[in-house]
């Protein structure tokens, strides 16, 4: 990979970056999430799937493409949900780091440079999120999200054998 970081700077900023945003009627936050992660330096790419929205989604992508040159858009005709999404969105990346960023701002595109940080210092292939481990907590978690969290990643191991 042409990246290199050198005191947490990366010297060669070369676009890399492929976001994909799964949106079901996000009509409300898209808007938003797309112009913020634009604004990344890696952003080489954005490709929203909109999942069969009813609202407002797919005129505000349309006009939202014609301002964004490196915004594309794909629409489901029918609602077949965020993994059938995101297998979508995967599929048409170009970059060499894709993400999965939801539309609905639950996590702020401003810490995605944190989140590949590990990969751009070629310390990990893959880095994994997850809102239980976040130093800088934005929400309060209540305890029974975090038991059926737990408890549902236990049956989904179990019963694939993970």
């Amino acid at each position: 990979m042409a990246h290199s970081l050198h005191s947490g700077a990366l010297q060669d900023p070369r676009p890399c970056l492929s976001v994909v945003i799964p949106a079901y009627n996000e009509q409300e936050t898209l808007g938003d999430v797309v112009e913020k992660v634009l604004r990344l330096p890696l952003a080489l790419e954005v490709i929203v799937v909109d999942d069969g929205s009813q609202d407002a989604t797919p005129g505000l992508l349309a006009d939202l493409s014609r301002v964004y040159p490196n915004l594309h858009s794909i629409r489901h005709e029918r609602n077949r949900g965020k993994t059938a999404a995101v297998k979508t969105g995967i599929a048409a990346t170009r970059g060499d780091i894709v993400i999965v960023q939801d539309a609905d701002m639950e996590y702020d595109p401003a810490e995605i440079p944190d989140v590949i940080r590990p990969i751009l210092q070629d310390k990990a292939d893959v880095v994994y999120g997850s809102r239980f481990l976040v130093r800088k907590a934005t929400r309060v978690l209540y305890f029974y999200h975090f038991v059926a969290n737990r408890m549902l990643t236990f049956w989904c191991n179990l019963f694939s054998k993970i």
